[in-house]
């Protein structure tokens, strides 16, 4: 019988870990590879599973990436930001002190809504008791509109933190997104064994040095289960999406959409638009409304 002939390195599947810049770190069981793409493409997110092939013991190449269940990304006129791909929820953390906007809130729940990803709200640092009715009363909006909102102290309360967080997360693949300051990695490094080790194995494997808070990454916790740590931002664009999809993504808005005079109703100033009845009822909070309108005219402004 003929030697069988020896074929092209065979192809492996891994998920992304991190991403900086076009570099890429993704991991196969309890193996680490640091990846490229295949010329100049660089729409590779973390949380992507990728078909790779290897081209030394610890380097490989993506060749594509597998079908995506989900995709969150930010973007502003200009550009867009990918956040994680195949995530199922979205923790948006805030704390008592230092102060949050809901401007971020809001728009990180229309994003988790628009890309069919569920939404909670984590109140963090409780142990501050003289800031917390005030920020109770500021989450109420949310409440209502069905979000679930977690109470915890990371620093003060760990392992009642811990017992919060763990049955959330089972099963699920989640990120963690807030502005700086909130507590993010005090949760992480709470729910995480030696995430600080893993975090400057992943630095050190993409080049970043002292910049590790620069990118997201993807901790595995088990098979099914995934959390996902993202730089801290203070402003969330979503120039990506339509006014179709924008007025899906207010969950308060559902049970009015179709019953407008105009079918094609932009619920701006237009006469006996059941949303702006809602607005003024207080069926709808103003605020979430004007930020409604602030993304429609973000929506018109995208260049690319």
């Amino acid at each position: 019988m003929a030697a069988p002939k020896h074929t092209a390195a065979t192809t492996e599947i891994g998920i992304v870990i991190a991403a900086h810049g076009r570099h890429y770190l993704a991991q196969i069981g309890s193996e680490k590879l640091q990846c490229v793409t295949r010329g100049k493409k660089s729409d590779v997110a973390v949380g992507d599973r990728v078909n790779l092939k290897r081209t030394s013991a610890n380097q490989a190449v993506i060749e594509s990436i597998g079908e995506r269940q989900t995709l969150l990304y930010r973007s502003d006129q200009y550009k867009s930001k990918l956040l994680a791909a195949n995530v199922t929820q979205l923790f948006i953390v805030v704390a008592t002190e230092p102060g949050f906007t809901d401007d971020l809130i809001s728009r990180a729940l229309v994003a988790a809504e628009s890309a069919g990803v569920a939404a909670h709200i984590v109140l963090n640092k409780t142990d501050i008791v003289a800031a917390l009715p005030r920020t109770r009363e500021r989450l109420e909006v949310y409440r209502r509109l069905g979000y679930p909102i977690h109470e915890v102290s990371a620093t003060a309360e760990p392992d009642a933190t811990r017992a919060i967080f763990m049955p959330l997360l089972q099963g699920q693949s989640t990120i963690l997104i807030g502005q700086s300051g909130m507590g993010k990695s005090s949760l992480i490094n709470l729910i995480v064994p030696d995430a600080a080790i893993a975090v400057r194995e992943i630095s050190a494997a993409l080049d970043t040095g002292k910049h590790t808070t620069t990118f997201t990454r993807l901790y595995v916790m088990a098979d099914d289960t995934a959390i996902i740590d993202s730089p801290g931002f203070q402003e969330f664009g979503l120039y990506q999406l339509s006014e179709g999809m924008l007025e899906r993504a207010f969950r308060e808005f559902q049970p009015y959409l179709g019953q407008c005079k105009f079918y094609n109703c932009h619920h701006l100033s237009e006469p006996n638009c059941a949303v702006l009845a809602a607005v003024a009822s207080g069926e709808i909070a103003p605020m979430r409304h004007a930020l409604y309108v602030q993304l429609l005219h973000e929506s018109s402004q995208k260049l690319y």
